[in-house]
């Protein structure tokens, strides 16, 4: 099937004249899996069949059928090949001799073994070389099959990192924290990645290959696979399925018909199972966070280090012009508009150089699955190096407008009046919040708006701002505002409570003051999309002496707004201030998360791998109301399968608890996520860190 290629020059020069040249007569081989999976840091992936990363050496060893090896006399041709079309043009196809020594700089091969019946070789891949499953010839009889990922632990591959608890934690870490909530109150949800479970790898290699480029081209397909850019931007089309056999379909509304919520998901694990064993159909539905997670689940499997990043207050700008438009009715309500702001949207970001663009853009790259706008015809964003969006260049690949927008777009907010007129409203909501991610090697939040952002007003964002020609921006002066609207809100804001939230006003002019106040709640989406109502106030003589301020209070019960609210427990204040005198309008908005009650996780016994364990849950009902239709389920990376335990129905007050039992599989520092759903209190997350011993 494979032809013989003629001898490497390295190896012919090794041989002296007088002696025939004698191909190794292989009898059979062992792949050392066990040794080189661990040594390549791809053991849990299991060590059943060969994984291993560009870049560096793996040994093989050869039980020869007769004779011996003998340096200088022997020589083997090798042969790698990896995808339907191999080509040494497109660098799918690489041919090689015996050498001295290994070169990690390119496809190599050598004898580390003393003269004999085994022969011990060493052979390494070249560190640009794609990923993928390879084919590996060894002279006329020897066929071996391998995987070979991306290697940021080589200092020749493009994804290199230098830090060790980095690679810990972007790599091998399969677990983590996404951040959800609000701004003010960022709320730690737990995500199993999964990206070590059986099987997982290839249903990652199987998203490379469903996706259409490989599908219309599949040799250059899998030539581009070489390079991280690449593959990173085909994730990004491939986790949402907008536009081709992709992983997640995304659903924003309460109807999750054919499908469940995507709150459901505790991991990435089923996700990437379901869409397999369903012949490739999408699987419903997601969110951002969970487009993001699935994400960061392959690019880890694969090798690319990969964080899950949340940006608060993040603007979705369908016309690139930097700038969101938004209009309010006299009751400070939004009115309905394609152009929104996100209470939080998660992407992720990915490491590796930028060769394409000019020096210092190596480094995080920012890349968005969730389909919003299309990019070069296809729904997907990135990667974009946060370093370019800091700086405004918006001219660079890819999708930098869209990036720079979401987190330093102009609000402009109006207001359209019955009359059909419409005025300008002062607001001052700022886009690009507390940019935060999973601290490195513990939960902590750790706030990266300063690789995004300069300091506000400082003199570098000014500059950048102008690179990017962000007009609104640069001509923004701040408006020293007579009248100051705020809203502020009580500490204890738990889901079943009832509780006061205030709109302040402060007069800071000379003269009496007499305004209209519209103060107002409504249920909402953390993607900006408004409920029902919650509680409303509306008072026409609000008088103000100067220098004086005035605190209006608004009850939100929960027998208003229980019914109301969607599974992010949101609700969006707006507080409307109209000055008679002036007729000048301001606008105070803030988005408050109702707290849910906690998951209590006790460990029942020494966690030890391959030893039963139990964990003891506990929920308490803070509803006014009985729980119905109430369900635990756990799942953990080398923990658990995924367990579902249905438990009786709870009365207010009351206590849900249950025992659920697991078996680690691997010893380490593992995390047990726990979801909670009920009717009336909808998936509530928890999780406990577990140490398991050996």
């Amino acid at each position: 099937m494979y032809t013989s290629r003629h001898q490497s020059t390295t190896a012919f020069w090794l041989i002296p004249h007088k002696k025939h040249i004698c191909t190794l007569d292989i009898d059979r081989w062992n792949l050392e899996c066990e040794f080189n999976n661990r040594d390549h840091r791809t053991d849990l992936n299991g060590v059943d069949r060969l994984i291993v990363r560009r870049g560096q050496p793996f040994t093989v060893s050869l039980y020869l059928r007769s004779g011996l090896y003998q340096p200088g006399v022997n020589a083997l041709d090798c042969i790698a090949e990896t995808g339907p079309q191999p080509s040494e043009q497109y660098g799918t196809r690489a041919s090689f001799g015996l050498s001295a020594n290994i070169d990690t700089s390119r496809w190599s091969a050598a004898v580390t073994s003393p003269p004999g019946n085994m022969v011990a070789l060493s052979i390494c891949s070249a560190p640009d070389a794609p990923i993928g499953r390879y084919t590996l010839t060894l002279g006329q009889s020897a066929r071996i099959e391998f995987i070979l990922l991306f290697n940021p632990w080589c200092p020749g591959d493009a994804v290199y990192m230098d830090n060790e608890q980095s690679l810990a934690e972007y790599v091998l870490s399969q677990d983590g924290i996404i951040f959800r909530g609000s701004y003010k109150y960022p709320i730690p949800t737990p995500w199993n990645f999964g990206q070590f479970e059986n099987g997982i790898l290839d249903i990652c290699l199987r998203i490379l290959d469903m996706n259409p480029k490989c599908l219309k081209n599949p040799g250059k397909d899998c030539s581009g696979r070489r390079n991280p850019i690449y593959v990173s931007r085909v994730l990004s089309a491939m986790v949402n399925c907008n536009d081709d056999k992709g992983v997640l379909l995304g659903r924003w509304t309460d109807d999750y018909d054919g499908g469940v919520s995507p709150m459901f998901w505790r991991g990435s694990v089923e996700i990437l199972r379901n869409w397999e064993t369903q012949a490739c159909q999408p699987v419903r539905y997601g969110q951002c966070w969970v487009f993001a997670a699935v994400a960061c689940s392959v690019s880890r499997a694969l090798g690319i280090p990969c964080r899950v990043v949340t940006n608060y207050l993040s603007a979705h700008d369908t016309n690139s012009n930097l700038t969101i438009e938004r209009y309010i009715d006299e009751n400070g309500d939004l009115i309905k508009s394609r152009e929104m702001i996100w209470n939080y949207h998660c992407w992720v970001e990915s490491w590796m150089t930028r060769p394409d663009l000019k020096p210092d853009f190596n480094g995080w790259q920012a890349s968005d699955p969730t389909p919003q706008e299309k990019s070069e015809g296809v729904y997907c964003c990135g990667p974009i190096p946060l370093r370019a969006i800091k700086e405004g260049e918006l001219i660079f690949k890819y999708d930098a407008p869209f990036v720079f927008a979401e987190v330093n777009a102009d609000i402009i907010t109006f207001m359209k009046k019955k009359d059909g007129s419409t005025s300008t409203v002062t607001n001052n909501t700022i886009v690009g919040q507390k940019i935060s991610t999973k601290s490195v090697g513990s939960d902590a939040r750790e706030d990266i708006t300063h690789l995004y952002k300069f300091p506000e007003g400082s003199d570098e964002e000014r500059e950048a701002f102008k690179r990017a020609n962000h007009q609104n921006k640069l001509l923004k002066q701040q408006q020293n505002q007579g009248l100051h609207l705020t809203i502020k809100v009580t500490a204890d804001m738990r889901k079943g409570c009832d509780f006061d939230v205030f709109a302040v006003v402060t007069n800071n002019t000379q003269s009496e003051k007499k305004c209209r106040l519209v103060f107002g709640s409504c249920a909402l989406s953390y993607n900006g999309f408004m409920g029902a109502n919650c509680g409303f106030k509306d008072l026409l003589n609000v008088e103000l002496q100067p220098g004086g301020e005035r605190r209006v209070p608004l009850r939100l019960n929960y027998s208003k707004y229980g019914d109301n609210l969607t599974e992010d427990n949101l609700i969006r204040l707006a507080a409307l201030l109209l000055d008679y005198s002036t007729g000048e309008a301001t606008l105070a908005v803030r988005n408050i998360v109702l707290e849910n009650p906690e998951i209590k996780i006790r460990i029942l016994g020494e966690p030890k791998e391959n030893r039963k364990l139990a964990a003891e849950l506990t929920l308490k009902n803070p509803l006014p109301e009985p729980l119905e239709n109430c369900c635990f389920s756990i799942e953990g990376a080398n923990l658990t399968g995924g367990h579902v335990i249905s438990e009786r129905l709870l009365g207010p007050g009351e206590d849900a608890k249950v025992k659920v039992y697991f078996t680690p599989t691997h010893s380490g520092l593992r995390k047990l996520v726990v979801d909670f759903d009920s009717t009336k209190l909808c998936h509530v997350k928890g999780y406990r860190n577990v140490i398991i011993g050996k």
